[in-house]
């Protein structure tokens, strides 16, 4: 049986992110097909983490910089592995090649980190992103390990576009790899036996969903707060705000303020449920990358969304958005309350949601991906030799970071055994 390791840059927390969900994806595709999986990361457990072993997937907790990882992934010997963002393969991806050497190798972005970059940079700067702003430091390490790994996985076709267009980046080391579902919501299947969803008449107020931790979330409470939600609460009174998320500093909660019904809620234990009770999403996203997951949570339980075209962007489809997108602050706010008074709107809304979870969504996405995995797994050896500039940068950024690996495990090991007073 083949064995898939998986190097995390957190333990998955599919209720506390998208990312998370989309790991959680990855691992049961793997499983579909018959390899075992394990999990391996050099963070703390968390305590939203996904239990893994649930699913017959043996946890590693590694260690940064120290041979004892070498040792066990030559004992291991997969015949895959994973790096979860590319500051795993930065860390990890010469003592792969070096263990285990015929091992197909794959990034998973989960999405475009200098892309999110660039955009907070020039949006806190109140400029449109430019080459100057797209070609960052940050760029240069996420593009060279697209390069060192067999094929990476990009969960956005506007990221596609953007690695293929702008960095040069060559289609044969990418594959698009979006969210996908099993199968459609129950409400959306045929069948008179399973439970609908809550009608318009039986939903209230509004909700905001995300972690808390990133960035992009944090803006759009800040923005709902300031400057959206009072607009909103001018004509709709009596409505509420519920922002639900995992890991709210203190100064997100103290923006609670029922009087204003505006409520921080925190993590949820289960989302879709608080999703399914709310009339309208809100996400607010000022700048960001890859896909938002709340807004696929969103149309899963039938709730219309108001977002920003960063929001919507390669989740919409030709005939439009399951909801309203706007830009600026007034535009956002009269879309939620349109929204969230006219029955009809809302109704033809909902069922935009279902005709892009069927156009971008369904299950026959994952076949589409095992199938370019498995394509370029068959023919490792000609990706790998027609890939010469992955070829000159494992060549010389592995040299470079296994040389810095290995003394910073020197250093450490000499501490360990060095007198009190010599490392005073």
């Amino acid at each position: 049986m083949p064995l898939l390791i998986i190097l995390g840059y957190v333990w998955p927390e599919p209720n506390s992110s998208a990312a998370g969900s989309r790991m959680l994806s990855l691992i049961k595709l793997y499983l579909s097909y018959g390899w075992q999986v394990q999990f391996a990361s050099p963070a703390e457990l968390s305590p939203h983490r996904f239990l893994l072993a649930e699913l017959g997937v043996a946890e590693k907790q590694i260690r940064l910089n120290c041979d004892s990882f070498d040792r066990w992934l030559t004992e291991q010997n997969p015949q895959a592995v994973i790096f979860d963002r590319f500051m795993l393969e930065e860390q990890f991806g010469w003592r792969v090649e070096q263990a285990c050497p015929e091992a197909m190798r794959i990034l998973d972005m989960e999405d475009c980190h200098a892309l999110r970059q660039a955009r907070q940079h020039c949006h806190t700067q109140q400029r449109p992103v430019d080459a100057v702003a797209l070609n960052s430091e940050l760029a240069l390490r996420e593009v060279a390990a697209i390069y060192r790994c067999d094929l990476t996985l990009v969960i956005s076709e506007a990221e596609m576009q953007l690695l293929q267009q702008h960095y040069g980046v060559p289609v044969a080391l990418l594959c698009y790899c979006p969210f996908w579902l099993d199968r459609l919501p129950a409400w959306a299947r045929h069948d008179s036996t399973l439970p609908k969803l809550p009608s318009f008449d039986q939903r209230r107020h509004f909700i905001a969903i995300g972690n808390f931790r990133h960035a992009p979330n944090w803006q759009a409470v800040l923005w709902l707060k300031q400057q959206i939600w009072p607009l909103i609460r001018r004509k709709l009174p009596d409505t509420e705000l519920h922002i639900y998320g995992a890991y709210p500093p203190p100064k997100a909660t103290a923006l609670d303020h029922p009087a204003q019904g505006f409520f921080v809620k925190g993590w949820v234990a289960d989302s879709r449920a608080a999703m399914r009770t709310a009339r309208i999403c809100l996400a607010p996203l000022a700048f960001g990358a890859g896909l938002k997951g709340k807004l696929l949570e969103a149309m899963c339980q039938g709730t219309p969304s108001v977002t920003t075209d960063i929001g919507a962007e390669g989740m919409s489809i030709a005939s439009g958005w399951c909801g309203i997108i706007a830009n600026d602050s007034m535009a956002i706010a009269d879309a939620a309350v349109a929204l969230y008074q006219h029955e009809l709107l809302w109704q033809q809304a909902q069922q935009q949601g279902l005709h892009i979870i069927r156009s971008r969504f369904g299950p026959d996405q994952a076949l589409r991906v095992w199938q370019h995995i498995e394509q370029i797994r068959t023919a490792l050896e000609q990706q790998r030799q027609s890939n010469f500039t992955g070829l000159m940068l494992r060549h010389h950024a592995y040299r470079s970071t296994k040389f810095m690996g290995q003394w910073i495990e020197t250093k450490n090991k000499l501490a360990l055994i060095a007198p009190a007073s010599v490392r005073d």
